[in-house]
């Protein structure tokens, strides 16, 4: 005998994944990215938490789809860990603009990085987000000491970047090739998260 379905579940489907989103999307305005969960998504959509994990691969993918930006967190971690770690702070950087120059979410990103300077929920669900997932995760992987502080340079490095070249576009980064900007923050990187400094003495 088949166990009825929980009353309001829904099947899966293209509605079903939009539901999702939407209720992804107002758990994390409403809790921040840290508290908000899988299962307290799931109830809010109507549907089990596993058919969440169905269409999503876990709460760094889900938040990236209610940001409209087609990027996958985990994949790009992973493409700055395959090489060299000599080269690590390199591929940030690298890695970094090739997500950003895409003209499928160049707007996506900077309208995204405006709200989070104007609105402290913004703020706090972009902060949460990096820290945990990308340059928080980062740092730690690596194996250095303060990881939390190592990570925030690294983001505050980035996300500066990021509002000079792609927010008030100053020409000197909107009009500098990649490839150079990569060879000149790449060290800078790597000394936030890789190489510890030399002490004097």
């Amino acid at each position: 005998m088949t166990a009825p379905r929980g009353r309001g579940r829904r099947p899966g489907g293209v509605d079903t994944r939009a539901a999702i989103i939407s209720a992804a999307r107002g758990q994390f305005a409403a809790k921040g990215y840290d508290k908000a969960s899988i299962r307290g998504i799931a109830r809010e959509a109507g549907v089990d938490p596993a058919l969440v994990h169905h269409y999503f691969a876990g709460k760094a993918q889900l938040f990236a789809e209610t940001m409209e930006v087609s990027l996958d967190p985990v994949a790009i971690v992973g493409r700055v860990f395959a090489g060299d770690p000599a080269r690590l702070g390199w591929r940030v950087v690298e890695t970094f603009l090739l997500v950003w120059d895409a003209p499928e979410r160049r707007q996506t990103l900077a309208a995204l990085l405006r709200s989070s300077m104007t609105s402290d929920e913004g703020a706090r669900v972009l902060r949460e987000f990096l820290s945990r997932e990308v340059f928080g995760r980062i740092a730690a992987a690596t194996g250095v000491p303060d990881p939390e502080l190592r990570g925030s340079l690294a983001g505050a490095q980035m996300l500066g970047l990021a509002v000079m070249r792609y927010i008030l576009k100053v020409p000197a980064l909107v009009d500098v090739p990649p490839e150079v900007i990569v060879e000149r923050l790449g060290p800078v990187l790597q000394a936030h998260l890789v190489d510890t400094p030399a002490t004097e003495g």
